[in-house]
């Protein structure tokens, strides 16, 4: 087959994954040790390689952070200048309009209550009701330089303060003239929120609260293999992490650690792409194929990335074996397990446990390489992902016991994690059918399902076209077997067998196979005739795009006669018109000739069983001369020059097709009659 080049070199997408993947890496310089409290530690002696604080935890620093600003008191500052301006503006107003309405006795009153309440301090609505949501009962009141406590329920606000006055006037004072001074036109807030103050001393609090508690002196023992992490010990670890990972800061720094990063990924990553390269260049060279193979790796480093960083769940659960599985169901063993390899190899970079996971993961790629070979039951899912629980179970097991000689420490949580990891599992019978739309592959699942007769196509077809149904079951017998023998897609062919003649459906009398008495070609021209039969490629690929038949399938429908021609036909207007110029384009079928291994057996088994029912005898000179005569002049024509077949794989079809030839045509005994006795 020959492959589609593309504008986009396949380079491209692993550079752009490299960088992705680069991109989503943890920042920080890896702390080479990882460590969890309750669990036995891992690694050698360590000891500190210098002199380093004990940091409290982020609850413990929040904890005194919240303790100590309880006893914050926020500052407001009281401006004295208010109240005389206040003041003399109520002497200038009674001088003027307000002599007319009130005594003296009105001012004085009104003049002693603004005293009071300027000296007792008017915040505005907002600040109030701000003090009382964050329930501060006292703040510092600053006059100048001097701050003095106040208690937040003695501010009046411009409300308060008016129906203070208006409330608790003598008894000798008419309200109603009180009210007729305007006594809002003199109320304003002389007390405002000083937020310099506030935040600075709020600030000092919180700088006041030590972030360490204790130190650790350099060289000294810290914890030793197997040892059990307590809450000290792990806080002393998590101080070491922080104190490497702050050393390993500064935006030049990040630069370099990301640049190694991706050089690192993009190595593995070109590892992959050598790999392809030297044994699948037509996947390489397939826009569509490589784009699958690098967003499989692309989303299995990007969700390791995601639970690791942000801690979601144990990295077990992620079913990292649901990617050769989709892999070796649409490509191969190899290419599968070699996609699985690359993957853990980058994912182990950011794990906890780097050699646990690496060894556990390449066993559960090599199990699921041995023990599904192809996928079309779901017992076959089902048994491949109880294989991989096993492996990571046993491995697991295995692995704690080599390492602790303890049975007590065994995490068996790990189990629970394996066994959601096989119930994820399950799922990769829904991804299969979401990639081959997406990406329009055709798996076992799909041909097997396909090649069930009660397919609403198929049904048709037997019902409709009786002959060409028996025709087409014969031949995907024939195509299968040879298939198979040549290492070609068995199940591929047989599922485009089924399907090749559906185009018959549209006229099925004019085909000798669907005919009892009447040949209507017996009424028209061979040129008429020939654009019938010819037609019933296109016809058939229509059906096949209406009923959304997957393309791998209307391959075989537009090749099983190639550019080859309606040879009764055509050979009968030659006979008939010798002296006549032929259009052989009126007698050519549309193609194109086969292009693969499948599609050419099925040209070949298409023709032989055909021509197999014109046989008078069917004995094995006889159709070994059919098969012979039949693949050589389809050979000769120049149909099979796009095909990948060897003369080895020829004669292997040619070998088959007899041997089932044979087979099929064997010639039953009769069975005796019982004899009737005499007295019978």
């Amino acid at each position: 087959m020959k492959v589609k080049n593309y504008s986009i070199h396949p380079s491209v997408y692993f550079i752009v994954t490299a960088l992705l993947i680069a991109y989503f890496f943890p920042r920080e310089g890896k702390f080479r040790y990882q460590f969890y409290e309750g669990k036995p530690w891992r690694y050698g002696l360590l000891t500190a390689p210098s002199d380093f604080p004990i940091y409290k935890t982020d609850a413990e620093v929040q904890a005194e952070r919240d303790s100590a600003l309880r006893k914050f008191e926020p500052y407001y500052r009281q401006d004295a200048t208010i109240e005389s301006k206040e003041i003399d503006k109520l002497h200038a107003d009674y001088q003027g309009t307000l002599r007319n309405r009130a005594t003296p006795a009105y001012m004085q009153y009104i003049e002693n209550s603004l005293q009071k309440l300027y000296r007792d301090g008017i915040i505005s609505t907002q600040d109030m009701d701000e003090l009382k949501k964050e329930e501060y009962p006292r703040i510092n009141l600053l006059a100048g330089s001097v701050a003095q406590p106040h208690y937040s329920s003695e501010f009046f606000t411009v409300k308060t303060a008016y129906e203070f006055i208006i409330n608790n006037c003598p008894s000798y004072l008419d309200k109603s003239i009180l009210q007729s001074c305007d006594i809002n036109n003199y109320l304003v807030e002389n007390v405002t929120y000083d937020k310099t103050m506030s935040e600075k001393v709020r600030e000092d609090i919180l700088n006041s609260i030590p972030l360490a508690n204790g130190m650790i002196q350099a060289g000294e023992r810290i914890v030793d293999r197997g040892e059990i992490i307590d809450n000290h010990t792990y806080n002393v670890l998590r101080s070491l992490k922080i104190v490497h990972e702050t050393k390993s800061g500064g935006a030049q720094r990040q630069g370099i650690i990301m640049g190694g990063q991706f050089v690192l990924v993009f190595g593995i990553l070109f590892c992959f792409w050598l790999y392809l390269w030297s044994f699948r260049l037509k996947i390489l060279h397939n826009r569509r194929n490589a784009l699958f193979l690098v967003l499989c790796v692309f989303v299995s480093c990007i969700l390791t990335e995601l639970c690791v960083t942000y801690g979601l769940f144990n990295v077990y659960i992620l079913p990292f074996a649901i990617v050769p599985i989709v892999v070796r169901t649409f490509f191969d063993s190899r290419t599968a397990l070699f996609t699985h390899l690359i993957i853990v190899l980058i994912c182990s970079l950011m794990v906890p446990f780097p050699h646990e996971f690496l060894l556990l993961q390449v066993i559960a790629g090599m199990v699921v390489t041995f023990s599904l070979r192809d996928l079309y039951e779901r017992s076959q899912l089902i048994r491949c992902a109880f294989f991989i629980f096993m492996s990571y179970a046993l491995c697991y097991i295995s692995l704690s016991i080599y390492q602790e000689a303890d049975f007590k420490k065994i995490n068996w949580m790990m189990m629970l994690y394996f066994g959601i990891n096989f119930i994820l599992l399950m799922f990769t019978y829904i991804l299969v059918y979401m990639l081959e739309k997406t990406f329009g592959y055709v798996s076992s699942i799909t041909l097997v399902e396909l090649s069930n007769i009660n397919t609403p196509i198929l049904k048709r077809l037997s019902e409709t076209s009786p002959g060409t149904f028996q025709h087409s079951l014969q031949m995907s017998i024939l195509a299968s077997e040879a298939a198979a023998a040549i290492g070609a897609n068995a199940q591929l062919v047989r599922t485009g067998a089924m399907y090749h003649d559906i185009g018959k459906m549209a006229n099925p009398a004019f085909f000798t196979e669907n005919q009892s008495s009447i040949n209507p070609h017996g009424q028209l021209s061979f040129d008429q005739s020939a654009k019938i039969i010819i037609n019933h490629v296109n016809d058939g690929v229509k059906i096949a795009e209406k009923a959304m038949l997957p393309n791998a399938i209307i391959d075989f429908i537009r090749t099983h006669h190639g550019r080859g021609k309606a040879k009764y036909f055509y050979n009968s207007f030659k006979n008939q018109y010798p002296d006549r110029e032929i259009d052989e384009e009126i007698f050519t079928y549309p193609g194109p000739n086969p292009f693969s291994k499948e599609t050419a057996v099925l040209m070949m088994a298409d023709s032989v069983e055909a021509a197999s029912r014109s046989l008078k005898e069917h004995t094995e000179e006889n159709i070994r001369a059919l098969v012979d005569k039949i693949i050589d002049g389809q050979i000769a024509d120049g149909l099979m020059r796009n095909a990948p077949l060897t003369f080895k794989d020829v004669e292997t079809i040619k070998n088959v097709f007899v041997e089932k030839l044979k087979i099929m045509y064997h010639t039953r005994i009769s069975y005796p009659d019982l004899k009737k006795g005499k007295d019978s």
